[in-house]
């Protein structure tokens, strides 16, 4: 397989013959608002400056070109915006976690749209959906529902994208379940002023890693939007503090890893 980071939580993903395309956001720098009041969200940290905070790191030609399969986890902005919604032929195979939200997708035009289950076949490729908590508490349930889902195929390791999820007991049961040797979170740590945690953390991934020791972690939906408060050096930081930073990798926009 292939993994590429495209920017925040936008992979494109060869596995088993097919090339997937997951979480688009694909608009130019500054062309969303902030995640913050003017959207009516709770204040957040760089609520002046409008997402996504970088460019994307090659053409959105270059992204959508042979794409096979497209996963939307959930619709928030950043994982799935009006540019993707423009990018994307409309008789691509989509994948939305529920019926609510794959009817949003339809009604923006899309004509082949599946939910996903946790027995989803494309052809020879297994797809399970997993779930997530996007926060702890009260934010929680602001927040909404979100999915992960697992990659599975006799010729490939087996691949977890666990979405916009923290640490918590259904990632660990994904994880003992599955035993993925491919792991990838999103850990920028976003958050409002109040509320905590809406992804993974340092120490949600250092969890992730102590779940799953002989795996390999890869570190995504970082300092691409306003609400990240973890940063690519301070995370390198403390994987090499722990030790850990040969299973922990943090890749910069547009960077892939082959496993």
């Amino acid at each position: 397989m292939n993994i590429q980071l495209i920017r925040n939580a936008t992979l494109v993903v060869e596995y088993a013959g097919k090339k997937f395309l997951i979480d688009p956001m694909l608009a130019e720098k500054g062309a969303l608002p902030a995640f913050g009041p003017t959207v009516g969200l709770p204040e957040a940290p760089r609520q002046d400056q409008n997402n996504p905070l970088v460019s994307l790191p090659t053409f959105v030609d270059n992204i959508t070109q042979d794409i096979d399969a497209v996963i939307v986890t959930h619709l928030h902005p950043d994982h799935w915006d009006m540019a993707a919604v423009e990018a994307l032929p409309k008789d691509i195979k989509l994948f939305s976690q529920n019926e609510e939200d794959a009817t949003v997708i339809r009604n923006a035009g899309f004509q082949n749209v599946e939910v996903l289950k946790e027995d989803t076949i494309l052809e020879d490729i297994q797809l399970i959906k997993t779930k997530g908590e996007h926060g702890r508490g009260e934010i929680l349930k602001a927040a909404g529902h979100v999915c992960g889902v697992v990659f599975k195929h006799s010729s490939e390791k087996t691949l977890y994208v666990a979405g916009d999820t923290v640490w918590y007991d259904a990632v660990q049961e994904v994880i003992n379940t599955h035993n993925p040797e491919i792991i990838v979170v999103n850990a920028g740590d976003n958050q409002f002023n109040i509320g905590g945690s809406l992804v993974m953390g340092k120490d949600d991934v250092y969890e992730v890693y102590k779940a799953a020791p002989n795996a390999k972690i890869i570190s995504t939906h970082m300092e691409a939007v306003n609400h990240w408060t973890l940063s690519r050096e301070e995370l390198k930081n403390f994987t090499n503090e722990k030790g850990i930073s040969d299973k922990v990798l943090v890749p910069s926009d547009g960077e892939s890893y082959t496993f």
